[in-house]
């Protein structure tokens, strides 16, 4: 993972030279929706809006209109309303019919709602597995019942953990679902640093169909694909949230865990020579009648524990998949 590279960079690096323009807003209890022209299409984007209320917008009135490549560096906002309409209208542009991920992605059905299609998808690979969830999902409990899951979250109920717990929680799991709302909150970047060595998977309509993901430990894309745009857009503008799945989206799946699993192989071969060549100067050392501790010791002991690590991490992403 290259911790020098920037989330909100990317997103607006994929739009910047898209001439879409917003032709409509709406920002609904649960979802934001932006509908933009490209061209001669229309495409719908999605961000979930912000859980808090206000009266004092200054700009509303003045987004329809505006070009999405504008409107894109409000993603670097710290006002949530801005972000989130921002998160919105990049999706329109990234996450149109014609993105080729989006199209090689997989659509997964549900047991029970379509909004926890995803954790559906992925239950057999969890058993017996230490998940965590960041972000509470109705429905949550049914879907994962007999999973060992904990879910961290923002605003926690008497179920939950508090954002905060993440730092000592997700470098021990061995699958983390983030929310896609992490890239609006700007907690996205650390929390998959934090997920490094767990199996990652990036959820939900706010997700933006980028294979480019990959590059913060990303193994699996799980948003959403447009089914019936007019319906969708109906659902948020009503207050929809859970309905968004009956008919407007449904949740599809994609594997971009390829670029991490060659990396992990190199990382776990480089540390492998590093490790024998410090065990051959710690042999030569005791060879030559020295006495006490290896002076190179406590190098050779965190050499090990990386490569314990990177083990780990590999075996997590092989058997992820291949479930």
């Amino acid at each position: 993972m290259n911790l020098k590279i920037d989330p909100l960079e990317k997103i607006i690096d994929a739009v910047k030279t898209s001439q879409a323009m917003v032709n409509h807003l709406q920002i609904g209890l649960t979802w934001t929706s932006c509908l933009v022209q490209i061209g001669e299409q229309q495409s719908l984007g999605f961000a979930m809006s912000p859980g808090e209320k206000t009266r004092v917008l200054q700009w509303p009135g003045t987004i329809a209109g505006q070009s999405v490549s504008t409107l894109s560096k409000k993603l670097y906002s710290w006002d949530n309303f801005e972000a989130t309409v921002a998160m919105a209208a990049c999706n329109a542009v990234i996450n149109a019919p014609s993105n080729p991920l989006l199209r090689e992605a997989q659509p997964v059905q549900s047991s029970t709602t379509g909004n926890t299609a995803v954790f559906d998808y992925f239950k057999p690979r969890l058993e017996n597995k230490k998940v965590a969830v960041i972000g509470r999902y109705p429905n949550l409990d049914k879907v994962l019942e007999g999973i060992d899951y904990t879910v961290v979250e923002r605003t926690p109920s008497d179920q939950d953990l508090p954002d905060t717990a993440a730092e000592f929680l997700l470098p021990q799991m061995d699958w983390v679902f983030i929310t896609s709302t992490s890239i609006v909150n700007k907690t996205f970047l650390r929390l998959s640093q934090l997920a490094k060595n767990a199996v990652t998977v990036l959820m939900g309509p706010t997700t933006p169909w980028m294979p480019e993901f990959n590059e913060f430990g990303v193994d699996f894309i799980a948003g959403v694909s447009v089914e019936n745009r007019e319906l969708a857009s109906r659902i948020a503008s009503e207050g929809g949230g859970t309905r968004l799945f009956e008919g407007g989206v449904k949740y599809c799946v994609a594997d971009v865990s390829g670029a991490r699993c060659q990396d992990l192989k190199h990382s776990i071969a480089n540390t492998v020579k590093k490790r024998d060549l410090l065990k051959q100067q710690m042999e030569s050392w005791y060879a030559r009648g020295e006495r006490g501790r290896f002076p190179d010791y406590l190098q050779l002991d965190q050499v090990d524990r990386e490569l314990s690590e990177l083990d780990i991490a590999y075996k997590r992403l092989w058997d992820a998949t291949r479930g």
